[in-house]
């Protein structure tokens, strides 16, 4: 599963296939059962970085009323 993590993390842009080696199943089941997991699995990358929240200018007297703090 961590496949589509890696994909997605190098900005892969191509088809995901999905190769199953049962000579007993009906390749139409195996397509379907293909595509629900690959489905199931894709990542929307983010629009934004993770931690771009960290570019906001810290307030010292509003994080000490957050952690219930005094006064400095």
């Amino acid at each position: 599963k961590s496949i589509f993590s890696k994909l997605t993390q190098y900005g892969f842009t191509g088809w995901a296939v999905l190769e199953w080696e049962c000579c007993l199943k009906d390749s139409a089941q195996g397509a379907a059962e293909g595509a629900g997991f690959i489905r199931d699995h894709m990542i929307n990358r983010s629009q934004k970085a993770f931690d771009d929240f960290v570019s906001v200018a810290s307030d010292a007297a509003s994080n000490r009323r957050l952690l219930g703090l005094p006064d400095a």
